[in-house]
């Protein structure tokens, strides 16, 4: 997982951000991320 992803996981979790403002290239791994999956 890029760090990018991880932050925007991160700031989803707190509330601050949503998927839609994740740019679509970290979308995918952000979900995986926020689902659990972190292989």
């Amino acid at each position: 997982m890029s760090m990018m992803a991880t932050v925007y996981a991160d700031l989803i979790r707190k509330g601050k951000k949503t998927v839609k403002d994740v740019p679509k290239s970290l979308q995918k791994e952000v979900k995986a991320l926020l689902a659990g999956d972190t292989k």
